[in-house]
């Protein structure tokens, strides 16, 4: 983004930046909750087999001493997925293919999740699809990859009918990328104008203008009528 500005970047050292962003900085909470609830709640994160990211003073019997500012849990990723696959009905019927005497390709997983080829098959839920690719697009260790590159990472280990196609179109939409990257289209051709008419009214354009407020006699759009010659 910074390549089309004229600029040079200076080193300012932590300690000496006084006026940081507040949002840049680490937050610690109100740790009340946590000291008070801390037997039930160390008892149940070692049984999650969680661990902490910091530690602080707080003595708890058999256990580390932690605090905890933020926590959200959600499944992971493939449970997500074959949670979702129960109610897809492609994944349905492969699945009782399997069952039955099996079919090229595609198998279940330890978990009971249908694979094809060692993939694991995405079933089609557009919020979850979504999810995938934006993060094997937009993560920040990725750097916007294109979509060859997206497509051969996802490949490995996500399949679905049209990944192919989908991983280019989510490519194409991304704005940061119609942004930064480069042009690799044929150079476009210079504009031609059109011939100019020999006489009035011989041709003319017409455009629609819609969705305007309502007027007082239920009008709601313009139609505009030019004439080529006499503008």
């Amino acid at each position: 983004l910074v390549k089309d500005y004229d600029c040079s970047i200076q080193y300012h050292p932590g300690k000496a930046n006084v006026v940081a962003d507040a949002l840049s900085r680490k937050v610690r909470g109100d740790l009340m909750y946590v000291i008070t609830q801390q037997s039930s709640l160390i008892q149940e994160f070692a049984r999650m087999q969680l661990q902490a990211i910091y530690a602080l003073p707080i003595a708890v019997s058999g256990s580390t001493s932690a605090s905890v500012s933020a926590m959200q849990l959600q499944p992971t990723l493939r449970e997500r997925i074959r949670q979702e696959q129960a109610s897809d009905e492609f994944v349905r019927v492969m699945e009782a293919k399997v069952r039955v005497g099996g079919i090229e390709g595609f198998q279940l997983g330890a978990d009971g999740a249908l694979e094809f080829r060692g993939r694991i098959v995405v079933p089609k839920v557009e919020a979850l699809r979504k999810e995938i690719l934006s993060e094997a697009h937009t993560a920040p260790y990725l750097a916007h990859p294109g979509s060859t590159k997206m497509y051969h990472d996802l490949k490995g280990s996500f399949w679905w009918r049209g990944m192919k196609k989908d991983v280019a179109e989510f490519v194409k939409r991304c704005f940061i990328c119609q942004q930064v990257k480069a042009e690799h289209q044929s150079p476009i051709g210079l504009l031609q104008p059109l011939p100019i008419p020999r006489w009035k009214w011989e041709k003319v354009t017409m455009d629609f203008v819609t969705g305007l407020p309502r007027s007082s006699e239920h009008h709601d759009a313009i139609w505009v009528v030019v004439d080529r010659l006499t503008k």
